[in-house]
């Protein structure tokens, strides 16, 4: 190996790879390829050695002078795929086009876009990904962020140990805890105690990420070991971690944090706390915020009145109010749009004369105050979580445009649906598309739990049925159709064969809609057709029945 560079300068003995793209695009006629043989034609000798660059590449080790071979790779002790489901894997990740942005689809489906689903699926069932899929795997990851965490799960320990190897992957270990490296056993008090102490940064916070997920209070404690020596950037981020397993057993640090020199860290540690209802904290906003709101009974009708704070004291500030508003925001409003969404959303029933969120909402506010109290009430709902306040802020689904009291937007209506449970979320969202159609149903088919529900996917299908019967052509609708693609029952493949024909075509029509519709309802037929099948390759294979067993109904 003597002469030949060392590893990771990206040069081979046949030229560096960004020299061969520079060959390629500028012609052989104009710049020779390096290193060439004598009498090959020059065209031939690019190809051939490109060749041997991606292999070199895809291999993931480049040549360099002898060397220590590499450990062999980790053995992935969970089941091997399915030979149907390794195929269609390998089908799956040679379609590398992700689909086109917009215009006329024809009816082939995405596979590209099914393939975050199949991961999910294959997590699921515990499989391994089959070693030869790993660099497709890898580099499917590499070109989708939003791949990763299931494409990194999938491919196991064995995509550590390759991304060691290639620059081109080596995202995989910023994104794996702790870099890839190992993180001890919560049990071994030492290995903890040490890696805590002398592990890098992102080490570290995988540490108390994993932790906190599994035994709060560890990671919590040993937080506090070190909290007063750690860089102001770095107990922000801890801080953060301690969202996974919040509980009232954190308030002591929490409160502790609110004295903080940092003022994000202060922040964050009052927004922890606000999410706590039984916190001191709360309890001190809830007096605050109270006092700025009121019932005005002499009124017909009675109506809530509103009086902002005048000042912002230390106190507020201590407790994670802000003193300076945005630009072009008012003080007064501002401090009182902090104050009440960091209060306990139970304190309202107390203050409003024992009514419920319904009644609260549907009062009016004087002087103008209602959309500030609502938006406020509405953060304070999606902060705690609290199912009965986001469905009186959303109101009605047939309300007119679905604006509820303090829904204002589509994304803070998405933010509050999160709050509900499934089977009502969905039913909401279906109410919202049977009055209202898809043109503004796409944020909130985000948050539906997958698949819909057969009330909600027959609303999405009955929406784009009349969709195509005003004439339009389908692309206004494409974002809808592909959530549909991946999130409607395969089960309603069936129902959606009478749709594949294409109709006439009223005069006021879109010249060839009818065709274009029947194309994408042919391309979403056919992709849940494919996930029906992708569940079947996936499922465990039967276990034989024991010598002697009956079936079930065979008995008696």
């Amino acid at each position: 190996m003597n002469g030949v560079p060392t590893a990771g300068t990206g040069t081979t003995p046949e030229g560096s790879w960004e020299e061969l793209v520079t060959t390629a695009l500028l012609g052989t006629d104009r710049r020779a390829p390096a290193h060439s043989a004598p009498g090959r034609p020059a065209p031939v000798a690019l190809l051939d050695a490109a060749a041997v660059a991606t292999v070199r590449r895809r291999a993931g080790l480049r040549p360099a002078r002898a060397a220590p071979r590499p450990g062999r790779a980790p053995a992935d002790p969970r089941p091997a795929l399915p030979a149907p489901a390794a195929r269609r894997l390998t089908a799956l990740l040679a379609d590398r086009s992700g689909g086109t942005s917009g215009g006329r689809r024809g009816s082939s489906p995405d596979l590209m876009e099914l393939l975050p689903q199949w991961l999910a699926a294959a997590n699921a069932e515990g499989y391994a990904a089959p070693p030869q899929a790993l660099p497709a795997l890898l580099d499917a990851a590499r070109g989708r962020t939003d791949l990763r965490p299931a494409a990194l799960a999938f491919a196991g320990p064995r995509a550590l140990w390759l991304a060691k190897l290639n620059p081109d992957w080596r995202f995989a270990l910023r994104a794996a805890p702790g870099g890839g490296a190992a993180l001890p056993d919560p049990e071994d008090a030492e290995a903890v105690h040490r890696l805590w102490q002398e592990g890098l940064f992102a080490e570290r916070a995988a540490l108390l990420g994993g932790l906190r997920a599994r035994t709060p209070a560890l990671g919590r404690e040993l937080l506090a070991s070190t909290w007063a020596a750690e860089r102001a950037e770095d107990r922000l981020m801890f801080l953060d971690s301690l969202r996974t397993g919040l509980s009232d057993a954190d308030e002591p640090f929490l409160e502790q944090a609110l004295g903080d020199r940092s003022r994000n860290v202060r922040a964050t540690a009052a927004e922890l706390l606000s999410a706590l209802p039984d916190s001191a904290l709360a309890a001190r906003m809830a007096v605050r915020a109270t006092a700025c709101v009121a019932l005005d009974r002499t009124g017909d009708p009675e109506a809530i009145v509103v009086e902002a704070p005048l000042e912002c004291d230390p106190g507020m500030e201590r407790d994670g109010v802000v003193a300076a508003p945005p630009a072009g925001r008012g003080e007064r409003s501002w401090w009182l749009a902090q104050l009440v969404e960091a209060a306990p959303l139970g304190a309202w029933s107390v203050r409003i004369g024992g009514r419920t969120p319904e009644e609260i909402v549907a009062l009016p506010v004087a002087d103008g105050w209602q959309g500030e109290l609502h938006a406020a009430w509405c953060r304070a709902a999606v902060r705690q979580r609290d199912a009965a306040w986001s469905r009186a802020l959303l109101g009605p689904p047939s309300a007119p445009e679905a604006g509820g009291p303090g829904a204002v937007s589509l994304a803070e209506r998405a933010k509050l649906l999160a709050a509900l449970e499934p089977a009502e979320r969905a039913a909401w969202v279906a109410g919202f598309i049977a009055v209202h159609g898809l043109s503004e149903a796409f944020q909130l088919l985000g948050v539906c739990a997958v698949p819909w529900s057969a009330p909600l996917g027959q609303a999405v299908v009955d929406a784009l049925n009349i969709a195509r019967d005003a004439g339009s052509y389908p692309w206004s609708f494409s974002g809808v159709m592909g959530l549909a693609e991946r999130c409607l029952d395969p089960a309603e493949a069936v129902r959606l064969e009478a749709l594949l024909a294409i109709p006439d075509e009223r005069e006021d029509a879109a010249p060839g809609a009818g065709g274009y519709w029947a194309e994408a309802f042919q391309r979403l037929v056919t992709t849940l057709r494919l996930r029906a099948a992708m569940t079947r390759e996936l499922a465990p294979p039967a276990q034989p029945a024991a010598a002697g067993a009956q079936p079930p109904d065979a008995a008696g």
